[in-house]
């Protein structure tokens, strides 16, 4: 039987075999088996996956299409609202306008009045000033008479304790010359 195997398969390409086992390497012989087994294991463990897909985009599709429709909601909505904001502006530049031209109309009929207005103001201003001047120059006095009162009374001081100082020594000296003179004798 070897014989006719050797003819029909040589050696070279006959399959290994280990104990009824056979491992075929041709590959001519075995891609499509094994395309065959990767596409059925494909299709066993994959048919949910495509219909997932589809029931997911399903879902996704009207979310996207809300969202937008929201937005395009809103930016039809902000024209407006700009425009509301746009009188409110318009209406409150018209009241600070008329404000301020009734204050100008205010101000030319009262002249005499804001100018006493200015005039007290001044006037005040310069009183305050005159009583500040005042308070500091009665300060500087203070301090200038304190000063002095002080210089003097360092003076008279220094002057007295001279003074006993030289009578002190005097008395002293002549308490010694008497004691020596004592001893003199």
């Amino acid at each position: 039987t070897r014989d006719a195997t050797d003819l029909v398969i040589p050696a070279a390409y006959r399959p290994l075999t280990a104990r009824g086992f056979a491992l075929n390497t041709n590959l001519l012989e075995t891609n499509p088996i094994n395309l065959g087994v990767v596409l059925a294991l494909l299709a066993y463990l994959g048919r949910g996956v495509p219909s997932n897909l589809l029931n997911n985009r399903e879902r996704t599709i009207p979310h996207a299409i809300r969202d937008a429709e929201d937005r395009y909601k809103e930016a039809a909505d902000r024209p407006d609202q700009a425009r509301a904001r746009l009188r409110r502006a318009g209406v409150r530049a018209d009241e600070i306008r008329m404000n301020g031209l009734s204050a100008v109309q205010r101000e030319k009929r009262d002249p005499a009045n804001s100018a006493d207005g200015d005039s007290a103001r001044l006037e005040d201003s310069k009183n305050a000033t005159i009583r500040f001047e005042e308070q500091r120059a009665i300060e500087q006095a203070r301090q200038q008479a304190a000063r002095l009162a002080l210089e003097r009374a360092v003076k008279a001081l220094d002057i007295r304790s001279n003074n006993e100082l030289h009578s002190d020594t005097i008395e002293h000296r002549i308490g010694l010359s008497k004691g020596m003179a004592g001893n003199n004798r």
